[in-house]
């Protein structure tokens, strides 16, 4: 709780022990979060697919080839933007760190699809 109301009031290296009754689990939940993104853990993925059934299935089973874990997916297919046979899907995905979301993209990028950012 000191740390965080007065943030600036500790000098140099400070560890915050987190245990199961001195922290409330929503702040327990975002410093984890803070320290996944921190780490490069987290990656997030446009791309388009091609609107047909199973198209979301085979670019599920790339990422579970490439060992990301989905967090959350977005699925669009209205967007003007896109053609009649099209869809976005915007993917948040858990990573093992920075290398392996390049591995990630680079893989999906290998199987053909088109990653948009």
């Amino acid at each position: 709780a000191a740390l965080l109301a007065e943030p600036g009031a500790f000098e140099g290296p400070v560890v915050a022990v987190l245990s199961g009754g001195n922290v409330d689990p929503l702040v327990m939940q975002r410093t984890l979060r803070h320290g996944m993104a921190a780490a490069g853990r987290y990656l997030s993925l446009r791309l388009r697919l091609t609107d047909r059934p199973g198209a979301l299935a085979a670019l599920l089973g790339e990422l579970s080839v490439a060992d990301a874990n989905v967090l959350d997916v977005s699925h669009v297919r209205t967007d003007p933007r896109l053609g009649l046979d099209e869809a976005e899907v915007e993917l948040h995905l858990e990573t093992k760190g920075p290398e392996h979301c390049v591995e990630v993209a680079s893989s999906l990028r290998a199987a053909g699809y088109t990653v948009m950012s």
